[in-house]
């Protein structure tokens, strides 16, 4: 049987992990103590063992936590393995050189969404996806066809947070939830960089599991006429990739 003190101290050593991962940046062992909710004393600890792993390192100068080397390692191993990128990745290609915009593939993972594969436009394109940057789950057509396709108690735990954070219209999101689930795709322009509109589609498994979804990003200005043309072909290539499952 598992120990449930070791068990909650490896618990909050990931804890500690996945906050650093989060930052996007080199964060401060206070900082980090106030997110995760532990005394700062207990964070020091396991900022030690993860540091002895490599999964952390800290700065010489500023002393604030970073993912280590081992980290590298980690996500070699996810690109050569993940299932879903090897089923995705020769779709995501053609439908980058078909349309000449750029493509990502991208999973909800801990409450956030994660950018795991891109292949990027030869053509200039100012968006703030890119390859292991999380996002919110709230705002975009690629957080949309996540959110609208998640399991429902993990939907309604995430609309819950944000009525209690008030920032986000929650009645307003639902419909639009709904309406995605009835189109199979969700479609946004400039909600999450100004001037780059998207189409994204769920990628989902014949037993009904989300298993990502891919997003076609291009500047507001070239789609224009193409809009149609666009959802057509990357819904297709979702079709494709999803058979493969």
């Amino acid at each position: 049987m598992n120990d449930p003190r070791t068990t909650g101290i490896v618990d909050r050593v990931l804890q500690v992990l996945t906050c650093v991962a989060k930052a996007g940046q080199p964060i401060a062992a206070k900082r980090i103590a106030a997110q995760v909710e532990l005394p700062l004393s207990t964070v020091y600890r396991h900022l030690a063992s993860l540091k002895k792993w490599g999964l952390l390192q800290e700065h010489m100068t500023t002393g604030l936590y970073e993912p280590g080397a081992t980290g590298v390692q980690l996500a070699w191993g996810f690109d050569q393995t993940s299932h879903l990128i090897n089923q995705s990745r020769d779709e995501i290609g053609a439908l980058a050189e078909r349309t000449g915009e750029s493509v990502g593939l991208l999973v909800y993972s801990n409450g956030q969404m994660v950018c795991i594969a891109m292949e990027e436009s030869s053509s200039s394109l100012r968006c703030s996806f890119t390859k292991g940057r999380a996002h919110s789950m709230m705002q975009g057509a690629s957080a949309k066809s996540l959110l609208a396709f998640l399991p429902e108690p993990v939907q309604r735990q995430l609309l819950a947070e944000q009525a209690q954070q008030g920032t986000v219209d929650v009645a307003a999101l639902e419909k639009e939830i709904a309406r995605i689930r009835k189109n199979g795709y969700a479609t946004s322009d400039s909600e999450v960089d100004l001037g780059v509109w998207g189409v994204s589609v769920p990628l989902v498994s014949a037993d009904g599991g989300l298993e990502g979804t891919i997003t076609l990003m291009a500047p507001s200005l070239r789609v224009g006429p193409r809009e149609a043309e666009l959802i057509s072909l990357t819904r297709k290539a979702a079709s494709r990739i999803c058979n493969r499952f």
